[in-house]
């Protein structure tokens, strides 16, 4: 099993949801030296940066709750280069959101945690 392209194809699936669901996706797989975002979308007036967990079962837990402390710094961190180098100010509404995907259920938590201070 190809952990990346597994991953891929699963970020695929959500970038599929959230456009039926009035999304638009501005960029995948966003990198950079702060970190890296998964998926980056626009809805109505936010700007959502989206983590992807994916989990084939619940024997290791929940998908959701691999979104730690750490993790959501790290997402932060690129979320603010992001709107750095696309001119974004501090007062743009920004919402952090995470699509948990076990199996083939995907279950989308808006405001799923909050910038933290980098």
């Amino acid at each position: 099993m190809n952990k990346r392209r597994v991953g891929g194809e699963k970020e695929h699936k959500v970038k599929s949801y959230m456009e039926e669901a009035g999304y638009t996706i501005l960029e995948m797989n966003f990198r950079c030296r702060q970190g890296e975002v998964d998926i980056i979308a626009k809805n109505e007036e936010y700007l959502v940066f989206v983590e992807v967990k994916y989990r084939s079962g619940s024997a290791n837990g929940f998908p959701e709750e691999a979104v730690d402390k750490k993790k959501q710094k790290r997402i932060c961190r690129a979320a603010g280069y992001y709107m750095y180098i696309h001119n974004l100010n501090e007062y743009t509404p920004v919402r952090f959101d995470v699509a948990g995907v076990l199996g083939d259920h995907i279950t989308y938590t808006e405001n799923a945690f909050l910038w933290q201070g980098v």
